[in-house]
């Protein structure tokens, strides 16, 4: 038998226990969108996202989990569409939320300002966007017609390798890598950050290294163009920037004049910009012979 008084202290309890996802519109075009219903209480953004952070910290302040996911007011019509509910009802938004908690990128809210959340959301929910069209790219190649390999795996295990490759010949120090390759309509980017200490395994995040290998795969099996940049920071010592061009699905280095050239010059405009300081520019390394970096499929 429960004791009296104890109920509430219980049902607390479980409280904490119980994960909270909250959806959130990040974008004022997102918002605006969500207007046309009548049931959403909101006409200003910038206090929209000060009600968010308010119940962002009441829930944290309860002693449980709660993540944040980007609010698609495009999929929530789907969402209602397909499932036969009235978007224009709390119960439907919540729903859709739920689905978000089970089907898209969240981060943990631990307290950072709004300022600092909606990017970091944003640029979760663009990696993972990214992360899912390189591995349907890749789904889509199929097999080799010679050889019957399954082209895509190929091409991931020849761009895990090279990702491999180049945290081994980079030595020590902390790792800002960046891939770009351009794919259909696409301009598919990437980027992983790993340290070295010494000349041990390199400390990074395993589903940015994923993604990572997957745009670079894309590449790969597509023939497509593209490049990898290195920059690698120690302490007490000048940052180094290397770059790689990717061609016939291998990585070969630029010369230090090319690298200088790709970073010092306006992609828009094509014209010259100001090296940065304490910077020095130079030429891609070597990564491995060039028979063993090319896919192995025909």
């Amino acid at each position: 038998m429960t004791r009296p008084g104890t109920t509430t202290s219980l049902r607390r309890a479980l409280r904490r226990e119980v994960p909270s996802t909250v959806g959130l519109l990040a974008d004022e075009d997102d918002f605006t969108a969500m207007r046309r219903y009548d049931t959403f209480a909101f006409d200003d953004h910038p206090a929209y996202l000060r009600q968010i952070e308010g119940l962002l910290k009441a829930l944290a302040a309860q002693g449980g989990h709660t993540t944040v996911a980007l609010f698609d007011p495009e999929e929530y019509a789907q969402f209602c569409e397909d499932t036969g509910l009235d978007p224009d009802r709390p119960a439907s938004r919540s729903r859709y939320t739920a689905e978000l908690a089970a089907t898209s990128p969240r981060i943990a809210y631990t307290g950072q300002p709004m300022t600092t959340l909606v990017p970091t959301l944003i640029d979760t929910a663009v990696r993972h966007a990214t992360w899912e069209y390189a591995t349907m790219l890749l789904t889509d190649t199929g097999t080799c017609a010679d050889c019957g390999q399954d082209i895509g795996r190929a091409a991931f295990d020849q761009a895990s390798h090279l990702l491999t490759r180049l945290l081994e010949a980079a030595g020590p120090g902390t790792h800002h890598l960046v891939c770009s390759v351009a794919a259909a309509d696409e301009q598919l980017l990437a980027v992983l950050h790993a340290t070295r200490d010494g000349y041990g395994p390199a400390h990074l995040d395993s589903d940015a290294a994923a993604e990572f290998a997957t745009v670079l795969a894309a590449g790969i099996a597509l023939d497509s163009p593209g490049g990898v940049v290195l920059r690698t920071s120690n302490p007490g010592a000048r940052d180094r920037l290397h770059g790689w061009r990717l061609t016939h699905g291998t990585l070969h280095a630029l010369t230090e004049a090319e690298v200088f050239s790709a970073y010092c010059t306006d992609a828009r405009t094509g014209e010259p910009l100001p090296p940065e300081p304490h910077v020095d520019y130079r030429a891609g390394f070597a990564l491995a012979p060039e028979d063993d970096d090319r896919p192995t499929h025909h």
